[in-house]
């Protein structure tokens, strides 16, 4: 069979292509991703795809939206912003939202590590991303954050993730790695005994028990903006 037209518009959807693009990021990087190379995925001329995404920056930015506006928990939390029970309750809420928000993009991000590569130098324009975002800022700002210190505290956070998980990601496995690191068995444990018990005991070496430290001291210090 031959690849439909763009006129045929293949029965595709806008969620069908980033899907796809998705997939070949996953299987092979994002350096693969390319709008002829994504046309022989789903079967369809390259120009077909044009009619979903215009362009190949749209087609980036669709992909950090799958990722970021999911992991965002604000999608109904804009509503009853000017109710009393918004006072004490909702300062213990946004806690519990970021540390959501932060645990959920981390785990996002480690199932698709090669948006890593371009997550960090996109900001959010589609009207997805952007309804999340707002969302975020109002449930912050419902809970007593001024707006400006309500934008650092959700960017902060983001780029935090992004950056913690790209050095994850970029770590070799316990398989490729098994044992000791080399450069333990060189350390002068006279002149480093701090440093040579952390490494041989794993102390401070856990990625998920790391993440969670600074996710905590984050947002616990967010909380200085409502003083």
């Amino acid at each position: 069979m031959g690849k439909r037209t763009r006129g045929e518009r293949a029965g595709l959807s806008r969620t069908q292509v980033l899907d796809a693009a998705l997939a070949l990021v996953d299987r092979e990087g994002a350096g693969a991703l390319t709008m002829r190379r994504l046309g022989v995925e789903l079967d369809v001329e390259a120009m077909t795809l044009y009619h979903y995404v215009p362009n190949k920056d749209a087609l980036l930015d669709g992909l950090v939206e799958r990722l970021f506006a999911e992991a965002l928990p604000f999608a109904d939390e804009n509503a009853e912003a000017d109710t009393d029970a918004d006072t004490e309750a909702g300062s213990a809420d946004w806690r519990a939202l970021l540390r959501t928000y932060a645990v959920s993009l981390r785990q996002a991000l480690l199932r698709h590590p090669g948006v890593l590569s371009f997550a960090a130098s996109r900001p959010a324009v589609t009207p997805a991303t952007l309804d999340a975002v707002e969302h975020g800022l109002a449930a912050l700002t419902a809970s007593g954050f001024p707006l400006g210190a309500a934008v650092h505290a959700l960017n902060t956070l983001s780029l935090f993730v992004v950056g913690h998980t790209a050095a994850e990601a970029a770590q070799p496995t316990q398989a490729e790695a098994p044992g000791s690191p080399a450069w333990l068995a060189e350390l002068d444990a006279a002149r480093y005994p701090l440093l040579t018990e952390a490494a041989r005991s794993g102390a401070g070496t856990d990625d998920a028990e790391r993440f969670d430290f600074a996710i905590n001291a984050l947002v616990n210090g967010f909380g200085t903006a409502l003083d």
